[in-house]
């Protein structure tokens, strides 16, 4: 499914036009990633969270020529699925 998609199922199931529709998930996205910029948790109760996970200083290897290389400490985002979404899966 993709996000206009998405858009799509919002507008049918909430009565909304295809662009208030459109316009909601995209500010809703925007929320999201804004409050992970932040360094902040986005917690939706039934669904998951939304969290951003530090990645550790790390040892690696060049695949080409095998000499060792340092990879930097990374943040990624990161998301955690909560019970309702888990029993809907299954």
């Amino acid at each position: 499914m993709t996000k206009a998609d998405l858009a799509t199922q919002v507008a049918k199931k909430a009565g909304l036009t295809n662009k208030a529709a459109k316009d909601a998930v995209n500010a809703v996205f925007d929320a999201v990633g804004a409050a992970l910029k932040r360094g902040e948790k986005v917690v939706v109760t039934g669904f998951g969270t939304f969290l951003v996970r530090n990645r550790a200083a790390r040892k690696g290897r060049n695949p080409q020529t095998g000499a060792e290389i340092r990879i930097p400490a990374t943040k990624t985002p990161g998301f955690t699925a909560g019970k309702t979404l888990k029993r809907m899966v299954k």
